[in-house]
C-alpha cells in the first residue's frame, strides 16, 4: 500500500514528510501528530518496504519516517530502507522507529552516513517536541538520536570512558562539533584550521577511544555517543 497526496509547492519552505508503518492506527496517529506541525506535511504514506521504496522515488519528500520493521520480512527493513534513501536520495532525511532500544540496528542505521538520519524509541514519539526536533535535525542533514538511546549503545561497546580524559582541549572541541553533525569541513572553517589538520585530530580521537578498527562513519557515531554520555 502507498499514497501520495499531490500539492503546491510551498514558498514558505515546508518539510515534505513520507511516513512508512504498518500498523494502521500507529501510521494513522504518526501523520495526524505531524499535521499539526504547520510547516510540516505529510505527503505520503506507505505499509511495506517495496512501496516506500517507490514512494519515495515517485514523491521526493524531504523526509521519510519510518519503522525499523515492516512487511515483507519484519527484520531490517527501516535499515534497508535508510541505506537505500541515503544512497540514491541524498537531499532526503531518514528518521527510523523502533519499539526496544536494539544497538545493532541504530548503528546500523547510524552507518548509512554521517548526515541526515534519525533513530527514535517509539515511546517517546507521543512528544510533538522530540518527533518535530527529529525531523527538523534530519531535513537539516544533521543527525539525531533518542537520549534514552545513548546509555545502551554506549554499554554495547567497550571503549572505556577513561579515553576522553586523555584528550586534548582541541580534541574535545573537534569531538564536539561532530557531534552536531559538521563535516570535516565545517569543522575546519568553524576552528579556522586546515582540513588536514581536522583530520589529523580526528585520527587522533578515534586512537584514543580505541576506534580504530571500524569504518569511519561508524567511528564518527560511536564517538558521538561517548560525547554524549559523559556531557
Amino acid at each position: 500500500m502507498q499514497r501520495i497526496v499531490r500539492y503546491n509547492d510551498d514558498p514558505m519552505g515546508s518539510i515534505r514528510v513520507v511516513v512508512a508503518e504498518d500498523d494502521t492506527l500507529l501510521r494513522g496517529g504518526l501523520v495526524a501528530l505531524l499535521n499539526t506541525i504547520d510547516h510540516i506535511e505529510v505527503v505520503g504514506e506507505a505499509d511495506s518496504l517495496p512501496a516506500l521504496i517507490t514512494l519515495v522515488n515517485d514523491a521526493r519528500p524531504d523526509v521519510v519516517v519510518t519503522d525499523v520493521r515492516m512487511p515483507p520480512t519484519q527484520t531490517d527493513e527501516g535499515v534497508e530502507a535508510t541505506r537505500h534513501i541515503r544512497a540514491n536520495h541524498p537531499g532526503t532525511g531518514v528518521v527510523v522507529l523502533s519499539q526496544h532500544a536494539e544497538p545493532e540496528y541504530v548503528l546500523r542505521v547510524l552507518e548509512a552516513g554521517n548526515d541526515g538520519i534519525g533513530y527514535l524509541l517509539k515511546e517517546n514519539v507521543a512528544s510533538l517536541q522530540t518527533l518535530q526536533s527529529a525531523v527538523e535535525a534530519v531535513a537539516r542533514m544533521e543527525t539525531a538520536v533518542d537520549p534514552a538511546l545513548v546509555s545502551v549503545l554506549v554499554s554495547a561497546r567497550t571503549t572505556k570512558r577513561a579515553g576522553l580524559d586523555g584528550l586534548t582541549p582541541r580534541e574535545r572541541e573537534v569531538l564536539s562539533l561532530i557531534a552536531e553533525g559538521l563535516n570535516n569541513s565545517a569543522i575546519a572553517d568553524q576552528l579556522s584550521l586546515g582540513e588536514r589538520a581536522v583530520s589529523k585530530h580526528i585520527n587522533s580521537i578515534f586512537s584514543k577511544l580505541g576506534l580504530g578498527d571500524e569504518p569511519d562513519a561508524h567511528r564518527r557515531v560511536r564517538a558521538v555517543l561517548l560525547w554524549l554520555s559523559s556531557i
